[in-house]
């Protein structure tokens, strides 16, 4: 390994993300992490063309895989083949793999919004004005929409999650380098998903998003931890992104900024003394 590793950083800085600004937050983050590490930027369509050259692949605002799944697929089985570090590793088990997770976590009773795929389990459901339903392989809300109980009688299932529409007084999110909690942001309103301030999580917050980071055993890498709070009080888990979760760090105040950026940069470093000695 190189006195500076070279890091292949995959980005699509022109997607147009509705409320967030995929290209500025990657600025930011490669001139910083420029002081450790030799960098290079490329399009997600380019990562598997370009990924022998470096010492590892940063997957980060790349965009919803759904956009380019072939390209995708191809790109994680070259990775395989020449054992090449990708950061996150591949071997995350949320939304990096789909959203199986959702339905093995409703099955192992974990705090999330309930969800099937099968018709004969509605009955697991709770009684709901609408229910959400989605795409297995959907993300950014991409295929979402709202039935009713009695239009899911006409609904062809097999490819789709069903949900209760659950009425939320916010949604959260909490951010995670490695096993280590960094901040947390939340949207007041939420009909704006994306207009987000920093949030003061307490313990009981931390220790419900941390059951999700150890579920997914990741040693390293950076993971989101989107929840709900419940008229109730109770949060759910929405979703837990393990592949290229957008960070809203001019969402938080610099020192925030700054510690997440050294922490980043310190789990690279052990990500790649690890890879390399494994």
């Amino acid at each position: 390994m190189p006195a500076r590793p070279r890091l292949l950083y995959v980005t699509d800085l022109a997607y147009p993300a509705r409320g967030r600004r995929y290209g500025d937050e990657d600025i930011f983050l490669t001139s910083r992490l420029r002081a450790d590490f030799d960098l290079a930027l490329c399009h997600p369509l380019d990562a598997a063309a370009l990924m022998d050259r470096f010492d590892a692949v940063v997957v980060r605002n790349s965009g919803p895989v759904l956009h380019y799944q072939e390209a995708y697929e191809a790109f994680r089985e070259r990775a395989t083949t020449l054992a090449t570090r990708v950061y996150n590793p591949l071997t995350g088990r949320a939304d990096m793999a789909g959203k199986q997770y959702l339905l093995d976590l409703t099955g192992a009773g974990y705090p999330v919004i309930p969800t099937v795929d099968r018709p004969k389990d509605r009955g697991r459901l709770p009684e709901s004005v609408a229910y959400a339903v989605k795409p297995k392989a959907g993300a950014d809300s991409i295929g979402l929409r709202f039935l009713t109980g009695p239009e899911l009688a006409d609904l062809t299932w097999g490819d789709v999650l069903v949900q209760p529409r659950v009425d939320f007084r916010y949604e959260v999110s909490f951010y995670y380098v490695d096993d280590t909690f960094q901040y947390a942001l939340y949207a007041p309103d939420p009909d704006r998903r994306w207009v987000l301030e920093p949030y003061e999580a307490s313990q009981a917050d931390i220790a419900f998003a941390r059951r999700f980071i150890d579920w997914n055993t990741l040693d390293h890498g950076i993971q989101r931890v989107d929840a709900c709070r419940t008229r109730d009080g109770d949060l759910l888990l929405v979703e837990l992104e393990d592949l290229n979760p957008y960070l809203s760090l001019d969402r938080v105040p610099e020192p925030v900024r700054d510690t997440f950026v050294d922490a980043m940069t310190a789990s690279l470093h052990g990500f790649l003394d690890t890879t390399v000695g494994s």
